[in-house]
């Protein structure tokens, strides 16, 4: 360097002077996401996931403001125990309902996080890659962020805004472990477990909630050398669907058959949807569990509420170390230790 030469600066000035690009009100956010756009949409959802403080007036806002238009699409839930290919099943189907019915879809793929990185794996959006490259999907990985089942918190209000956006139907996929499939049940219409064939003992390993929980089952991979595998557990699944007792609504669960590959019998699975939710809807009862579903959203969020406010206590986290420490060491009761955080 010469001497008397002044050294370039590393940053661009003018990048120091710009300034940070105005968050958009309430009434914009809204207007966006009515206009379908889908990168608002995006950035709303991330918004409402938003565990900052400055983002949860806004977030809330922007939720209400959507709820008017939100309510007039039909939500699907989806599970199934591991390797049934719940992402590879929803692509398929989600095509399907792209080009056959018309309608706008949103997934809504709930991502298991790391216990070790806390990072989200995210795959979801890279294996559907045909359904996300369609103008017509909206297709959203989120975090679980460890809460209860692998389930995003914010899952009900993602939906609202996409409904809002426009997409008249909603699947949810679950992570398929630990009591996720309760957690997604009490925010859909619709609740559809995938099933394998010819993997041993076909209720091995199958809670008997989840089946009791089901609306729809179909045993998914049904090609090739599994046709004959899979009409005999179709059989063995609708035997003991007969030994559960009766829906309120009279409804019974069909058992189909489905391969992704081929797309045999996706189009019976969005058929028995459809005739479901007309069920439903005859009855009165799918007014009913949406109402439900509110009542329990309500009072879910009063006990996070409530849970945040008590963590968020001016010295909570040390005093609750401290006391963690000794109910470790066994030198108190943890009930005198949950009593001493409430004194």
């Amino acid at each position: 360097m010469q001497e008397g030469v002044s050294p370039k600066p590393s940053i661009n000035p003018k990048a120091l002077r710009a300034k940070a690009k105005p968050q958009p009100s309430p009434a914009e956010w809204v207007a966006m996401i009515r206009q379908g756009d889908t990168q608002a949409l995006s950035r709303a959802i991330t918004l409402v996931e938003s565990s900052a403080p400055r983002h949860r007036a806004l977030s809330q806002e922007v939720v209400d403001r959507c709820l008017p238009y939100s309510g007039d699409s039909v939500r699907i839930g989806v599970t199934g125990v591991p390797g049934v290919g719940k992402s590879t099943f929803i692509e398929s189907f989600g095509i399907y309902l792209i080009e056959n019915t018309g309608k706008r879809l949103a997934v809504l793929a709930i991502d298991p996080t790391s216990s070790i990185s806390h990072g989200s794996i995210l795959g979801d959006k890279s294996r559907m890659t045909r359904l996300s490259a369609s103008p017509r999907a909206f297709v959203r990985p989120s975090p679980a962020g460890g809460s209860l089942g692998g389930v995003a918190r914010k899952t009900r209000e993602a939906m609202i805004l996409c409904e809002a956006a426009g997409h008249e139907i909603v699947l949810v996929e679950t992570v398929g472990v630990g009591q996720s499939e309760l957690t997604v049940h009490s925010m859909v219409d619709c609740f559809l477990l995938l099933m394998l064939a010819g993997a041993g003992d076909e209720m091995q390993g199958i809670k008997r909630g989840i089946m009791e929980m089901a609306d729809l089952l179909t045993i998914t991979k049904v090609d090739g050398e599994n046709v004959n595998a899979a009409k005999v557990a179709r059989q063995r699944y609708l035997n003991a669907l007969h030994l559960f007792p009766p829906t309120a609504s009279g409804w019974t669960p069909p058992v189909l058959l489905s391969s992704a590959v081929t797309g045999a019998g996706i189009d019976s699975v969005w058929s028995e949807i459809v005739r479901f939710v007309e069920h439903e809807g005859a009855g009165g009862f799918f007014d009913a569990r949406r109402s439900k579903q509110a009542k329990a959203w309500f009072q879910e969020t009063i006990e996070n509420r409530i849970l945040e406010r008590f963590h968020s206590q001016s010295g909570m986290r040390e005093r609750l170390q401290f006391l963690e420490e000794r109910v470790m060491r066994g030198e108190i009761g943890v009930r005198s230790a949950v009593d001493a955080l409430f004194e």
